[in-house]
């Protein structure tokens, strides 16, 4: 065969993959920890209506968006099980992704608003029954570890999980504040704590929401998936035998827990291109967990040892074998 060509999609026969896509189980743990908030979010938003605490209703406000995000996981979830049909040929995983993302924007925005609130009460403190804060907050502390419980227990694969569980803890942290806020008011007659745990509660926001828009948006833009480097990967797949060159390779997540690989591979003259690509595909599941990848692969003639030749437009480096 003077020239080989093969391609090779992503289905691999019967391997296991891991698609962020949570079981039915995943489901009912994360419609458990949705409950538990909607019930105590009601109840605290009386509670901290009737305290004059912003501490409290600025927790109340991030259980909204803790029930929000978890009812939009679910969603998110139902749609990314549909099978791929018509144009979406992978599906709809990406859903997936788009609700943390909306997790990560919710969690910024609020910080905003809370932020401005937080220093407006600063400057002029209102009044703060502090045992009520620190009843419901103490009240709030064991639901979400209950909460965070339930959604420890999904799989955190996936961003979106994650997402909701990262809401979650926050939430955790913002209560932990508030607590030593409502003591320090009990007990000093110090109003200004609850706007300052306020801002203790802002400042996990803001690394939480960063973190989870830089996490989505790195998936959007096809980024390679944290931890795999393409130009290393690239070298190791042109020092193996028999490959002259690895040209047009691309590594991206198609969603969380999902990496894929493409790349045109040049093999030397009379060797066995399926044999060389099944060696690639061994080496990108076995070493780089990679098992979604579409090699094509061409002998490399005379005329086609450069890659100019051989792709008008190439995308990226080019890697040689020794």
């Amino acid at each position: 065969m003077t020239r080989g060509h093969d391609q090779h999609g992503a289905h691999n026969g019967g391997r296991g993959h891991t698609h962020g896509v949570s079981a039915d189980s995943d489901k009912r743990l994360l419609t458990g920890a949705l409950a538990l908030i909607l019930v105590f979010m009601a109840g605290e938003v009386v509670v901290g209506v009737l305290a004059n605490s912003l501490a409290l209703i600025s927790d109340a406000g991030h259980m909204l968006t803790d029930a929000a995000s978890i009812g939009l996981a679910l969603v998110a979830m139902r749609l990314a099980a549909r099978p791929p049909r018509g144009g979406y040929t992978y599906g709809l995983n990406r859903a997936e992704i788009l609700s943390a993302q909306a997790n990560g924007i919710t969690l910024l925005l609020l910080s905003a608003w809370l932020t401005f609130e937080a220093v407006r009460r600063l400057i002029h403190p209102p009044e703060v029954t502090g045992g009520l804060v620190l009843v419901t907050a103490l009240a709030g502390i064991a639901i979400n570890l209950a909460a965070s419980w339930l959604i420890g227990r999904a799989n955190r694969g996936s961003l979106n999980v994650e997402g909701v569980f990262q809401h979650i803890v926050t939430d955790l942290y913002a209560f932990v504040a508030t607590a030593i806020a409502g003591l320090i008011v009990v007990l000093t007659g110090f109003t200004r704590a609850d706007a300052i745990a306020s801002l203790i509660v802002v400042a996990l926001m803001l690394k939480a929401g960063a973190g989870l828009v830089r996490d989505s948006g790195r998936i959007f833009l096809e980024a390679a998936p944290s931890g795999l480097q393409p130009d290393l990967i690239g070298r190791a797949l042109a020092d193996r035998p028999h490959v002259v060159e690895v040209h047009d390779l691309h590594i991206w997540q198609i969603t969380s827990g999902m990496p894929a690989a493409s790349a045109h591979v040049l093999v030397a003259v009379g060797e066995d291109c399926h044999g060389v690509r099944a060696d690639l595909e061994h080496v990108l599941e076995h070493d780089y967990q990679i098992t979604h990848t579409t090699l094509q692969v061409d002998h490399a003639s005379q005329r086609l040892l450069t890659i100019e030749r051989h792709c008008g437009d190439p995308h990226g480096p080019t890697h040689r074998g020794n």
